[in-house]
């Protein structure tokens, strides 16, 4: 039992009249402590709308945090209504990798979120010709064409080279012909990427941990090689 719910005993002598007087009219304690349940759930939901807090804020802020999909940027790998779970965390220990994919901060407008892939990592020139990408290591000086099968819609024909900074990732959206993306606004810089799609949560038939994600096996292949095999016979 609460021992708040409980009345003081009266403090009168064994057998005096005061036992008999508190039996027939309560002692005024009595009725300040049935009004301590009340107060007592209250500050049980203060306490627990504090923990709440401090439990929740530091999480969505820096560990994990509900996005919405809309748009068909990404489609087919990702559809409009899809709920996702964003892990913040991760980069804060590794940088990105290519082939994730990442929610981000809209460079020309950071109140915009953007879903996209990772494509070009810092340091790199990211070539687009003839429908296929290139990336270009100038500290290696070699070359790897990537294979993308996330892309199940026509490849567009763009014809770019973008080098990238040491901050500076380049991105685009799997539906290519419907995505804007660093083709159009440039390089992502590194302080805008918020995290990477940890779970598909919903619709539960999607439901999918590091949704999308691709790992790109890479065959280098050297800047000179590449030369001689588009010079020619």
């Amino acid at each position: 039992m609460d021992p708040l719910t409980i009345a003081p005993r009266s403090t009168g002598t064994y057998g005096g009249a005061s036992d008999h007087a508190g039996a027939s009219e309560p002692p005024r304690e009595e009725y300040r402590a049935n009004d301590r349940p009340n107060e007592s759930f209250i500050v049980e939901i203060f306490k627990f709308s504090i923990l709440a807090l401090v439990i929740v804020v530091p999480f969505r802020l820096f560990i994990a945090q509900p996005f919405i999909v809309s748009g068909s940027s990404m489609s087919p790998t990702f559809e409009t209504g899809q709920y996702l779970i964003v892990d913040q965390l991760t980069y804060r220990f590794e940088p990105p990798k290519r082939g994730d994919v990442v929610i981000f901060r809209y460079p020309n407008d950071p109140s915009k979120y953007f879903i996209k892939r990772i494509i070009g990592l810092p340091g790199e020139v990211v070539e687009l010709a003839n429908g296929e990408t290139t990336i270009v290591d100038p500290t290696t000086n070699t070359t790897v064409t990537l294979d993308e099968p996330y892309l199940k819609r026509d490849r567009t024909d763009d014809h770019l080279s973008v080098p990238l900074a040491s901050d500076e990732y380049f991105v685009m959206g799997d539906n290519r012909g419907a995505s804007s993306d660093s083709r159009l606004w440039g390089p992502l810089p590194r302080t805008n990427i918020v995290g990477r799609a940890l779970v598909r949560l919903l619709p539960p038939t999607v439901f999918a941990v590091l949704p999308g994600a691709y790992v790109h096996g890479e065959t280098p292949t050297s800047l000179s090689d590449r030369d001689r095999t588009a010079t020619p016979s």
